[in-house]
């Protein structure tokens, strides 16, 4: 394996395979190659073996042999005619053809660039049969010494944390209390996530951090993390990476309001070393008014986007969840195919993702997009033409939700699935297209009022007009005209006596953004609003 996985020789796999497997027939470049290839079936795998040839076919010697295959690696024209003259003298001493010696030659040249020394590939070998141990027996082990080998390269972590959880390893979280540098095996099934993979870490840091927990005790908050820690070795651009990693999530679980508050953590232990030798008339002990800790800063809660963003800056991925899931529960009301479910098939598929590993390609077809589908179910590798990007260039965009249309069919040269997309929305769009209207309760005057009740003036009606006005539905030109693209309106107006359902009609379709939403949140009654997507 190690010395077939190289350019050139690989290309002779499916035939080594065949041959081995008895589905094709052995067959040699000459009679007298037999005793050199026997062992490879007849096919080239060694570079030991292409001076073989060169000594029993063309009569080298060994050393000659080593300069043949020196030659072929450097690839010298000059040199390359010079020993494909010795090879046809040394083949015709055997009353071998030219054209025949010429046929082997060609052969030996291909592959020799690229070919492996068997010792090489024997060491390699014997290494990775050791490393598979490892990692089937020490699985915690293996990967935690792996991913500390890799902490600075966020790409090879990432391939090798997606890898550890199909060996079911699960990782804890950084921890300011537990935590050291290195990524470390707590047991058979878990790792605890090294503090020095956090982006603005620093191995200083992260060793200022452990010397103080040793000497003290676990951190009880962080304002008392502050003021233990060097801070000449623990920054506040270090704190922040922490904060946003999750390292301080058991001490306080709101990061947002933590991260506002790393100014005011360093001002309290400042504070603390000037009024270390100081104490009140009537302190009894360290009880002073200066150790008081002050509450954390007040900040808006981060919601799910923005907690996994900053998560991801800090690490470089999603460690504490997925951003999939802040519009799951809507997205699998009409995108109800989970990727884990998908088989090949020739019907179209609507599925729901977020996008990663996006990237532009120029083909022999065009320019496509090629990018990874990740809805926490699985991943599929799905492909965009050049027409659907420039019609959507906006919407491909890493990080984000992507709702695509396409067939799914088996991806013959990487295996697996692969997604062919033909449609895409981002969640605006999706609900344009897929929801049948917004519900809107409204009951009694105001926005009801005027509209509900036929009565009224133009100030009861504005909040409504202000929507569509403010979030207006887009238009489209098609092959059969012009279509109006947008969330139809419905007004379920609740009054005491009657209840009634009003819709709209196209004059009162709007662009369902996240704003316009709350904004219609915002006008109903109790914030009764919501998109209907199928009928009952």
């Amino acid at each position: 394996l190690n010395a077939m996985f190289r350019p050139g020789p690989m290309e002779n796999i499916p035939s080594f395979c065949a041959r081995k497997n008895g589905r094709e027939t052995i067959e040699y470049p000459h009679p007298l190659l037999a005793t050199v290839l026997a062992e490879t079936y007849g096919i080239f795998v060694y570079q030991e073996q292409v001076m073989q040839s060169a000594q029993v076919m063309g009569g080298y010697s060994l050393g000659g042999a080593d300069l043949l295959r020196r030659a072929m690696g450097k690839k010298k024209a000059e040199e390359m005619a010079e020993h494909r003259q010795i090879f046809r003298d040394g083949a015709a001493q055997k009353n071998i053809p030219a054209d025949t010696a010429d046929r082997v030659f060609d052969q030996m040249e291909k592959f020799a660039g690229y070919g492996f020394n068997k010792s090489h590939a024997a060491a390699y070998s014997l290494l990775a049969y050791h490393t598979a141990w490892i990692k089937v027996h020490f699985t915690a082990e293996f990967y935690a010494a792996n991913m500390t080998v890799e902490m600075g390269d966020t790409d090879k972590l990432k391939v090798l944390l997606n890898d550890a959880k199909l060996f079911g390893i699960s990782f804890e979280a950084p921890d300011v209390n537990s935590g050291t540098y290195r990524f470390e095996p707590i047991d058979r099934k878990r790792i605890r996530y090294g503090l020095g993979a956090v982006k603005g870490s620093g191995q200083g840091a992260v060793e200022a951090i452990v010397e103080a927990r040793d000497a003290g005790g676990a951190f009880h908050s962080f304002f008392d993390f502050c003021a233990r820690v060097d801070r000449k070795r623990v920054n506040k651009r270090a704190v922040e990476a922490l904060v946003k990693a999750g390292a301080f999530d058991r001490l306080h679980a709101e990061r947002a309001s933590l991260l506002a508050s790393v100014a005011l953590g360093f001002d309290f232990a400042d504070h603390q070393v000037d009024h270390a030798s100081q104490g009140g008339l009537f302190d009894d002990g360290d009880h002073g008014s200066s150790t008081q800790e002050p509450p954390l800063a007040q900040a808006e809660p981060w919601g799910i986007k923005e907690r996994l963003l900053l998560e991801k800056a800090a690490l470089g991925f999603y460690l504490s969840g997925h951003l999939f899931q802040e519009n799951e529960v809507e997205v699998r009301r009409f995108a109800k195919r989970q990727i884990a479910d998908l088989v090949d098939s020739r019907d179209l598929q609507l599925l729901a993702g977020i996008v990663s590993d996006l990237r532009f390609v120029n083909g022999q077809r065009g320019r496509v997009a090629i990018f990874k589908l990740d809805d926490q179910s699985e991943v599929i590798e799905a492909v965009a033409n050049d027409e659907l990007i420039e019609a959507n260039k906006a919407l491909f965009v890493e990080d984000e939700l992507l709702i695509v249309q396409g067939k799914v069919q088996v991806d013959r040269f990487a295996g697996g699935l692969r997604l062919n997309v033909n449609q895409v929305w981002d969640l605006a769009g999706a609900r344009a297209r897929f929801g049948r209207y917004l519900s809107l309760v409204v009951s009694g005057g105001g926005v009801g009022g005027g509209v509900g009740g036929g009565v009224g003036g133009a100030a009861e009606v504005a909040p409504l007009a202000d929507l569509v006005k403010t979030w207006p539905a887009k238009r489209e030109t098609t092959e059969q005209g012009e279509l109006l693209l947008g969330l139809p309106l419905r007004l379920a107006i609740r009054r005491a006596s009657a209840t009634a359902e009003l819709d709209l009609g196209d004059a009162g379709r709007f662009w369902p953004t996240d704003e316009a939403l709350a904004r219609c949140k915002a006008l109903s009654h109790d914030g009764r609003a919501a998109i209907v997507y199928e009928a009952g």
